[in-house]
């Protein structure tokens, strides 16, 4: 730790730490033969859904947030299985966020407090979630993420098969820039207003080159030049009060991306502004989705769904023994008996639908 002291420079910064680079938290937790199968396999799956070369949909489901590992993992191998038996006609990808963006303040993830104490050691948070991954990867199970911090991909990047940018930062020259350089399809959600011109218009710049600031993997800044990401696609949220999952929004969408000369690819996020922010409303949402698709649509490629071992969410309470197992800290989500009532459901519908 350094303290800052200076009539000019850094006058409101108390401190700064300095972090292992990239290259020295791979070195001590390394990618493996098997991770890198998982995660090399499952993306050329996911493109070949974007690109309607594979008919199925991708379905990312997981936890709000992850906070804590035991759970993560036991959460991991259940979807592992169901994942075997839905496979013909979805497939399924682990949420794992590490990264929480806030309005004001709260508890912002595992990788920035993963004490949950405010204690903010980044570089415990940044080990924990690049072995989760490596654990989630060995099993054989992609993983999907959001991008929030612009440096974090590059600790944790090749672990990850799908990622989102956010309603918050849709619109950020930034997060565009990075993820036109990112490896992994890219879904941007709409913004928090439910309007679609934003991320409509960030579609549009992240397919372009884009030059920007950032850190090798051993830790030097540098300016980072870049082709363009083809798969970037459209994620439907809900905002400003109202849903966007229904058919005439979704026609409503697949129009603009028309306009716009994108390719018609829908992801739609089950929670958040979709069911007005009643975890509860998840199953009805998806059960729309595949109607819709049952029906003849043919944009929606994917789903996404906040779901955890146990319903519902809790509050971070001082004493953390007092935490219960399986229910998340962030959003609510729906448990795993109704998320796997549902896929199980979902699959069964899909097997008699020719896309």
């Amino acid at each position: 730790m350094s303290n800052i002291q200076d009539p000019l420079f850094n006058i409101n910064v108390l401190s700064s730490d300095l972090l292992a680079t990239p290259e020295e938290v791979k070195r001590r937790l390394p990618l493996t033969e098997r991770a890198t199968g998982t995660v090399v396999k499952s993306r050329e799956l996911v493109r070949a859904i974007l690109e309607h070369r594979d008919p199925r949909l991708f379905i990312v489901v997981g936890p709000c947030s992850i906070h804590d590992v035991a759970a993560a993992r036991e959460y991991a191998s259940r979807l592992r299985q169901l994942a075997t038996q839905v496979e013909s006609t979805m497939m399924l990808i682990m949420r794992v966020y590490f990264e929480k963006p806030r309005t004001t303040v709260g508890w912002k993830g595992l990788i920035n407090d993963p004490d949950m104490d405010d204690s903010f050691h980044i570089e415990k948070g940044i080990l924990i979630a690049r072995e989760l991954l490596l654990h989630i990867a060995e099993l054989g199970l992609p993983a999907g993420t959001e991008a929030l911090d612009p440096i974090m991909p590059q600790y944790l990047s090749e672990l990850i098969t799908w990622t989102a940018i956010g309603a918050r930062t849709t619109e950020s020259q930034t997060h565009r820039e990075m993820a036109s350089g990112l490896s992994t399809p890219v879904g941007f959600k709409n913004g928090t207003d439910g309007a679609l011109a934003t991320s409509i218009n960030a579609l549009q710049s992240v397919r372009h080159p884009h030059h920007f600031l950032g850190i090798t993997q051993q830790g030097q800044s540098a300016v980072f030049r870049t082709r363009g990401n083809p798969h970037a696609h459209l994620v439907l949220r809900g905002g400003g009060g109202k849903p966007n999952y229904d058919a005439v929004s979704i026609a409503h969408a697949e129009r603009e991306l028309g306009t716009a000369n994108l390719a018609p690819n829908i992801v739609v996020d089950c929670s958040h502004g979709n069911t007005n922010k009643d975890f509860s409303l998840q199953p009805m949402v998806a059960e729309s989705c595949i109607g819709q698709i049952s029906d003849g649509n043919r944009s929606i490629v994917g789903l996404m769904l906040e779901s955890h071992l146990k319903s519902g969410n809790q509050s971070i309470p001082k004493d953390l023994t007092k935490l219960e197992y399986g229910v998340s800290i962030t959003d609510p989500c729906i448990d795993w008996p109704t998320t796997e009532t549902l896929l199980l459901k979902m699959h069964e519908t899909l097997r008699t639908v020719k896309r």
